[in-house]
């Protein structure tokens, strides 16, 4: 009877906590999926300042017309003649000079006289080899000058001669203009105003000088040979052009 009333109430103890979990556990609410931005927002720069450009320069302000073209058909403005240093031959409206080996030869034009000027001819090296040079001659006199030399390796230079001596202004410099080969062509060019002046080659800038040692003068044309061989070269077809330029005044120092 003890047994079977202790068996009863066995019965009726209470469950087990873990008795009573439901039978199914809800699921946890997941995280939100976060939204992805395809095209994020990025910082606006400030707004950029550009430089105004600046037109190039005129290389050649205030040429006008023509003054002079010289076809050289007058001998007696370039003295034509032989020596033992070389030759001046005037023919077929060409001023040929020839020079041997290790000499040189000059001639500079008489009746001239040029303050501010742009002025051209052409040049016809035939013989010409490395260093041999042939050029320019500008604001000349009987003893001084601006020379430009057209080496025939494809440089050029600038000297200012004065009787025996002379001194270099620009040193030997490449130039794409410059004829490294024979028989070949340049046009030379030379704008001066005041003590400015303004070297071209096929109408191509090149450099500028200043330079107030001489301010006016003629024009003239050489040769000289420096390897072991003989140069020969024709020029031709000199034009001259009056040139009206101030140069603009220069910023006073502080």
């Amino acid at each position: 009877m003890l047994f079977l009333l202790t068996a009863m109430l066995g019965s009726c103890a209470p469950l087990p906590a873990d008795s009573l979990s439901p039978t199914t556990t809800a699921t946890d609410a997941s995280a939100p999926t976060p939204t992805i931005v395809w095209f994020p927002a990025s910082p606006t720069p400030p707004p950029q300042s550009f430089p105004t450009e600046i037109s190039t320069p005129e290389q050649k302000p205030g040429v006008g017309a023509a003054t002079l073209r010289d076809d050289f058909s007058q001998p007696e403005l370039w003295h034509p003649g032989s020596s033992n240093q070389g030759s001046a031959l005037i023919a077929e409206n060409n001023l040929a000079l020839t020079v041997p080996a290790g000499s040189s030869i000059l001639r500079i034009r008489e009746d001239l006289v040029l303050n501010d000027f742009y002025a051209e001819l052409t040049a016809r090296p035939s013989l010409c080899r490395d260093q041999d040079e042939y050029g320019l001659l500008v604001r000349a006199s009987a003893v001084a000058y601006y020379r430009l030399s057209l080496l025939c390796n494809g440089t050029l230079r600038l000297d200012r001669v004065s009787g025996n001596s002379h001194q270099n202004l620009l040193p030997v410099t490449p130039s794409g203009d410059v004829p490294t080969g024979v028989p070949a062509e340049v046009r030379i060019g030379v704008w001066a105003a005041g003590s400015e002046m303004r070297f071209f080659l096929n109408d191509h800038y090149q450099f500028s000088m200043d330079d107030g040692n001489y301010l006016s003068g003629t024009l003239g044309v050489f040769v000289r040979s420096v390897a072991d061989t003989p140069v020969a070269v024709a020029f031709s077809n000199l034009t001259i052009y009056d040139v009206n330029y101030s140069p603009p005044a220069k910023t006073p120092a502080p």
